[in-house]
C-alpha cells in the first residue's frame, strides 16, 4: 500500500486559495487573521491530517524545545515525584522531555548522556548513578554552555548548580531521635559511601553519635543496595548481633518497610525492641504498621525548582551558574515506628 504524502501548508493554502503567509499565521493562531478564516484554516488542516514539522522549525531556531533527563531509577517513588514537579513546570512552559536512566550504571550514564547531546537538547536535569565519579562525561554540554542542573545525587565540590537537601543535618536528626528515645546501640542501613547523600547522611549519623558519647561500632554499618532484598538481608544481619542494636536508621523508606516486615516475622517487637527511622518520607512508610518514622524528602519540589531554574535560565532570564547550590527544607516526620518516649 502506498504511503500518504505529508500535508504541507501549500496544501492547505491551494485548497483554500489562500496565502502560505495566512495559513502559516493562521496555524499559529495569530491574531492579525480573522477569527473566522483562522478556524476555517485549522478545521482544513485537521481534516487533512496536517502535522506541523517541529523539526524543521526548531532546526531554524537553533533549539529544540526539549529538556533532557537523566535519572538513577524509574523504580522509586522519589524520582517519579521529581519528574512529576519536572513535567508540570515544563509542560507549563512548552518544553518536551526525554527520560533515560543510568541503572545504577556509570557506563550507561555517560552513553545517556552522549545520546541527549546528539538529540540536541536545550538543557540537561541529571542524578548521578551510584559508581559516578566526576564529571568528565558531561563536557560537551560545559563545552557549548548548554545547562546542565544537578539534584539529590550530586559532585558536592563541582561549581555546576545543584538542587538537594540537607543530607547531614536529616542524618543527624535522625540519629539525635532515637537517641533521645534511649537508643545506644544504633545500626545505620545506608548506601555507597562514595555517593554524596549516603556519605552526609552517614557522617550526621556519627557525629549524633560523639556528641552523645556514643563510641562509633563499625560492625554496625550495614552498606547495601537500598532494594527489597536489602531489606531482609538487614533483618538477617540485626538479628543475629549480639547484643541486638535496640536502633535502625535506614536510609531508604522501602527497605526500611521491608526490614520491619522481616523482624516482626521473628518475634521483634517495634519500637519496643528497635526503634527504626526511614528516609523520603514515600506512602509506604504511612500503610506499614507501626507508620514509620521518617524524613520528608519532597520530590516534587526537587523537580520543580530544578526545571523553573533550567527553563529560567534558558530565557535569559537568571543565570544557573551563579546560583550554585539550592537547598530544599526537609524535615523529620516522628511516627510511632521509633516513639517510645511521649
Amino acid at each position: 500500500m502506498k504511503e500518504k504524502k505529508e500535508v504541507t501548508i501549500y496544501d492547505i493554502a491551494s485548497l483554500l486559495e489562500l496565502s502560505t503567509a495566512t495559513v502559516s499565521r493562521g496555524l499559529k493562531d495569530h491574531p492579525a487573521i480573522s477569527k473566522t478564516t483562522r478556524k476555517k484554516i485549522q478545521d482544513a488542516a485537521k481534516e487533512m491530517g496536517y502535522r506541523h514539522n517541529n523539526f524543521a522549525s526548531n532546526l531554524r531556531k537553533q533549539k529544540t524545545n526539549t529538556i533532557g533527563i537523566i535519572v538513577h531509577e524509574l523504580n522509586s517513588n522519589f524520582i517519579t515525584s521529581v519528574l512529576a514537579g519536572i513535567e508540570k513546570i515544563s509542560t507549563e512552559a512548552g518544553y518536551d522531555l526525554i527520560i533515560t536512566h543510568s541503572s545504577e550504571s556509570f557506563k550507561k550514564e555517560s552513553a545517556n548522556v552522549l545520546n541527549l547531546f546528539h538529540k540536541r537538547v536545550d538543557g540537561i536535569i541529571a542524578s548521578l548513578s551510584f559508581d559516578t565519579k566526576g564529571l568528565d562525561h558531561f563536557q560537551p554540554f560545559f563545552d557549548k554552555n548548554i545547562p546542565v542542573i544537578f539534584f539529590d545525587r550530586v559532585e558536592e565540590n563541582s561549581d555546576n548548580a545543584k538542587v538537594v537537601i540537607d543530607n547531614y543535618k536529616n542524618g543527624y536528626q535522625a540519629t539525635q531521635h532515637l537517641i533521645e528515645q534511649g537508643s545506644k546501640r544504633i545500626v545505620i542501613v545506608t548506601a555507597n559511601l562514595n555517593r554524596n547523600v549516603y556519605a552526609q547522611r552517614y557522617k550526621g549519623y556519627k557525629d549524633a553519635l560523639f556528641d552523645n558519647n556514643i563510641a562509633f561500632d563499625e560492625n554496625l554499618v550495614l552498606i547495601k543496595d537500598l532494594s527489597e532484598k536489602c531489606g531482609r538481608e538487614a533483618a538477617e544481619q540485626i538479628l543475629t548481633m549480639k547484643p541486638m542494636p535496640d536502633a535502625a536508621f535506614i536510609t531508604n523508606d522501602f527497605s526500611a518497610a521491608v526490614c520491619m516486615q522481616t523482624l516482626k516475622e521473628h518475634g521483634v517487637r517495634i519500637p519496643e525492641d528497635i526503634a527504626i527511622v526511614g528516609f523520603n518520607n514515600d506512602a509506604i512508610s504511612k500503610i506499614v504498621e507501626p507508620q514509620l518514622t521518617t524524613i520528608n524528602y519532597p520530590g516534587i519540589d526537587i523537580g520543580e525548582i530544578a526545571a523553573r531554574n533550567l527553563i529560567a535560565h534558558l530565557k535569559g532570564d537568571i543565570k544557573i551558574t551563579q546560583t550554585n547550590t539550592i537547598i530544599v527544607k526537609s524535615e523529620l516526620i516522628i511516627r510511632k515506628s521509633s516513639l517510645r518516649k511521649g
